[in-house]
């Protein structure tokens, strides 16, 4: 029905714009055209450079024939030429496909393929990776893509470094003039990234999202953090990994600095704080017990306040307590590629501020609320698709609803349809809810242990490991036993100083275990106590996940202790 409110009150170009993170480095080129904008070694772009870089970047892929919805492939590290692709591509309507560059050749070729990419911004350092993907790809009677060299001049020159493409970086900058501006898309529903999945059975789904989703979900980022004018930002969580939770656009939005840093290093991370005056990061759990570790053995002096978030099913607590001792705030998030990386907050109550270090750490362990911008978050029983009670004790599926949501799998209908079923994004997350609302992550559905009839949460079981003091990493997952279907099992990677001291002395190593099955005991019930514990460097992905199906599959040969 046409009320007063609708007659000759249409939408027009004046009132309505599509919405798209490529304008913000528009913004910012112009507005703060000197300030600093990229850091990486000795290289230093300013704003007004940067969106020179970009533009000339869109137009030269622009002449070598990429329009609307081609697919560019980044086989690229932290670097500058990884964030100016982040602004270049979407400002023409292409879509970005980050690759994983930790994963194989055959890994590679598949996304290559299925993606469809016309185009690969290659690093110097995954040559021969690429080349092994691009043979599979004519094996497969695929064209090849058109292959850009992208040599990092913070690496000492090599003259007699190997080429792969015909085409140089810069050599491809320097030929534009930069004069075209970016601009929105077409539509906001637009796909402006395609990343894969890190598939643990057959072949990875291929997530694509939207220009709103990345808009809305980089202007959330800043809502949440409260992130003011200017900040500096340091690069440890990969930008290959959901678009680097789009804050790239995060940062352009705010005119920030972008402290690029090729490998996650403690000491490189210290180093670049004090040096650059890094004011925010963020990263996975093993990146920040990497740091508490390098802090314990040498003390770093900040000299200024740094925010750090931190994501996963459930960062443990003492964690939290140790960044919060170097002089680290963290703040908790929680969310998946297929919604743009964190959708999940746990904002600080003002209540929370008298309580103990331990108790604030419990409290921030939990993954929280909805972001800002995210329509929904709730924690439903699959079955009847009901909230469960907020009784911290009901376990359901954490599922989304809202704007910052992925569009689909590419070419996967079925896949989907499964995904959205109910008119709920189905995240594969069990978790429970709290009397004030907060969400906990208990488990992934595949990752219940379940003993006896008992459902065992591995995540509990990691909780209390971690608060071992020589546990730098942990993960738990099930192990077959004849009497109770399947016990836990743990994986542990020592601290550096405890891995030498096994390493000397034979007999410390089962002393050791000994010590951490007492350690156990005090916290947990009996049935929950790991059968199996296992020393060693744990698999994990690029971003520092821990690969569980990697560990699942050792899990049969584990050593065995009676408890």
């Amino acid at each position: 029905m046409t009320t007063m409110f609708d007659e000759g009150l249409a939408p027009r170009q004046a009132n309505f714009a599509q919405l798209s993170p490529a304008t913000f480095v528009e913004r910012s080129g112009r507005v703060f055209p000197d300030r600093l904008a990229v850091v990486h070694g000795v290289r230093r772009h300013t704003w007004a450079q940067v969106l020179r870089r970009s533009r000339q970047l869109a137009q030269a892929l622009a002449r070598l024939g990429i329009g609307k919805n081609d697919a560019v492939a980044l086989m690229l590290l932290n670097t500058p030429e990884m964030v100016e692709a982040h602004y270049a591509i979407p400002g023409m309507n292409a879509v970005m496909l980050p690759l994983n560059v930790r994963l194989d050749a055959a890994s590679i070729a598949f996304m290559l393929e299925h993606g469809d990419a016309k185009v690969v911004l290659a690093d110097a350092e995954f040559f021969g990776t690429l080349a092994e993907s691009l043979k599979i790809l004519r094996a497969h009677g695929r064209p090849e893509p058109v292959i850009i060299d992208v040599l990092d001049s913070s690496l000492p020159p090599d003259p007699a470094a190997p080429r792969m493409g015909a085409l140089e970086y810069e050599a491809l900058l320097a030929a534009e003039d930069g004069s075209v501006p970016l601009r929105n898309a077409d539509s906001e529903w637009d796909a402006i990234a395609l990343a894969y999945t890190s598939g643990t059975t057959g072949q990875p789904k291929g997530v694509v999202t939207h220009h709103r989703g990345a808009y809305l979900n980089a202007v959330s980022n800043l809502v949440t953090w409260a992130m003011p004018l200017h900040p500096v930002y340091l690069w440890t969580l990969p930008m290959f990994h959901c678009d680097g939770w789009c804050f790239p656009w995060s940062i352009a939005a705010q005119a920030g600095v972008h402290v690029c840093l090729r490998k996650v290093d403690p000491v490189a991370i210290f180093k670049l704080i004090k040096q650059e005056g890094v004011t925010h990061y963020c990263g996975a759990p093993i990146v920040h017990n990497s740091m508490i570790n390098e802090a314990q053995a040498n003390p770093p002096k900040l000299g200024h306040p740094v925010k750090a978030m931190v994501a996963g099913a459930a960062p443990p607590a003492a964690m939290i307590e140790g960044l919060e001792g170097i002089g680290i705030e963290v703040t908790h998030v929680y969310g998946l590629t297929e919604v743009y990386g964190p959708a999940v907050v746990c904002p600080q109550q003002q209540a929370w501020g008298p309580l103990p270090l331990g108790e604030r750490a419990r409290l921030n362990a939990r993954q929280g609320v909805r972001y800002p911008l995210q329509e929904a978050v709730e924690v439903l029983d699959p079955d009847t698709m009901q909230p469960v009670p907020h009784d911290g004790e009901t376990i359901g599926e954490v599922m989304f609803r809202g704007n910052i949501t992925m569009k689909g799998y590419l070419k996967n209908p079925e896949a989907t349809e499964a995904a959205f079923a109910g008119g709920w994004f189905h995240s594969g997350d069990l978790a429970v809810v709290y009397p004030d609302g907060y969400l906990k992550i208990k488990d992934r559905s595949k990752d219940i242990i379940i003993s006896g009839g008992e459902n065992i949460s591995s995540i509990e079981i990691e909780d209390v490991l971690y608060r071992h003091p020589a546990v730098l990493a942990v993960a738990v997952v099930a192990m077959p036993h004849d009497k109770w279907g399947e016990t836990p099992c743990a994986f542990i990677e020592l601290k550096a100083a405890d891995q030498k001291r096994i390493a000397a002395d034979p007999q410390a190593e089962e002393a050791l275990r000994q010590d951490v099955v007492r350690h156990c005991r005090e916290h947990l019930a009996g049935f929950k106590l790991p059968r199996a514990i296992t020393f060693g460097e744990l698999p994990k992905t690029s971003t520092g996940k821990i690969q569980k199906f990697e560990l699942r599959g050792r899990a049969g040969s584990a050593r065995a202790i009676d408890v």
